[in-house]
């Protein structure tokens, strides 16, 4: 791929809080002769009080973070800075948060294995002030097909399940022998796909929406 080489790189900046992602990320666009990685976070908290001092051009933000939204962190970032522009890098394939998160600001929707050419397409596309979806989120966005509905795998609805009988983390962590910190990852991820604010408004939604019984 010959990509088009910039007197100035494209200022870039990491929210993501898995590090081989981040370190992955960084040698691709490094090396990429377009854009530079200035700043990375690891969380949401970080990235909001160390913005300001290092603006980027661009901002690649996960979306499961380990203390919020990062669907709804984009909708915040953007009010506060409007010339910022946001391209979402996430595991996420579900309409209704693709969705959300163009509705909150983003110009970019990528996911996680998405080929390296497509992902510094998408750079200079967003760069450009242009919207870009990498091509799984762009057929799913076209089909509509999902408007509205959510999907969660087996493990989610057990968890789901889990947590409306009222069992604690740790429990549902031995009942399912899983580890607790992976629990708090599928209880973010409910939270997330089922745009719910706590616990409580997720299983209520799961019983509306017929995830659970």
């Amino acid at each position: 791929m010959e990509t088009q080489k910039h007197a100035q790189l494209i200022r870039l900046s990491i929210v993501d809080d898995h590090k081989m992602v981040v370190e992955s990320l960084s040698k691709l666009i490094n090396e990429s002769g377009i854009a530079q990685i200035t700043s990375v976070y690891y969380d949401l908290k970080s990235c909001r009080r160390e913005m300001a001092k290092n603006l980027p051009d661009i901002l690649l933000l996960d979306i499961g973070l380990p203390d919020g939204d990062g669907v709804e962190f984009c909708g915040e970032i953007t009010k506060a800075y409007p010339g910022l522009k946001i391209i979402m890098l996430t595991t996420y394939k579900e309409f209704s948060i693709a969705k959300r998160a163009l509705h909150n600001g983003a110009l970019g929707y990528i996911l996680k294995n998405a080929e390296s050419e497509e992902m510094l397409i998408g750079i200079e596309t967003v760069h450009r002030g242009e919207r870009f979806l990498c091509e799984e989120i762009d057929l799913l966005l076209k089909e509509k097909k999902n408007q509205g509905v959510v999907w969660l795998g087996n493990r989610e609805r057990e968890v789901l399940g889990y947590i409306a009988e009222g069992y604690t983390s740790k429990e549902i962590a031995n009942l399912i022998f899983r580890d607790e910190e992976t629990i708090r990852t599928y209880r973010r991820n409910l939270l997330i796909k089922l745009v719910a604010r706590n616990t409580a408004e997720a299983v209520k939604k799961g019983y509306e929406m017929r995830l659970i019984w």
